[in-house]
């Protein structure tokens, strides 16, 4: 039994033993290691399949929600213009409820003179353009237009 207590102390057996557990060792924590891998990675799918579920599921909402902002601000920016439109509508109507505006207005468009004044009408060779009757249409007071319809009117009814 000397020989093999001998044999159970020597360097030798001991670096063997040593080497034996660590080997041991070794192989119990690479096996633990796969097992979580094994594990983690189901888990990673799992947990990625999850997301991509989310997204696919959230997609179609949040566009929605994105377009109906946008069409919101639109709204409140055509809001916003039709307000400032009824303002300068509701100025303008203020202004025609004033006698020397309208009197303005209509010496300025329809070419109206008050009794005792004489009237002109300059008109711009460059920018008239000439028509059978001299001016064009546009270059004329209305009155002018209406009288040549009725004589046009005239003129076409006697045989």
């Amino acid at each position: 039994m000397a020989v093999k207590d001998r044999d159970r102390f020597s360097t030798a057996t001991r670096i063997r033993l040593i080497g034996e557990q660590t080997a041991a060792r070794v192989y119990r924590s690479q096996t633990r290691r796969q097992d979580r891998r094994s594990r983690l990675t189901g888990r990673a799918a799992l947990l990625a399949m999850v997301l991509c579920s989310l997204v696919v599921a959230l997609a179609y909402p949040v566009r929605q929600y994105v377009a109906q902002r946008a069409e919101v601000a639109d709204l409140r920016t055509q809001q916003r213009e039709t307000r400032q439109r009824v303002e300068d509508l509701r100025d303008l109507k203020a202004r025609w409820q004033d006698d020397a505006y309208a009197e303005q207005q209509i010496r300025l468009r329809l070419h109206y003179v008050m009794p005792g004044e004489t009237g002109f009408v300059v008109v711009d060779p460059g920018a008239a353009r000439p028509s059978r009757g001299g001016l064009g249409a546009g270059a004329r007071p209305w009155y002018r237009n209406i009288w040549d319809g009725v004589d046009k009117a005239d003129a076409a009814g006697r045989p």
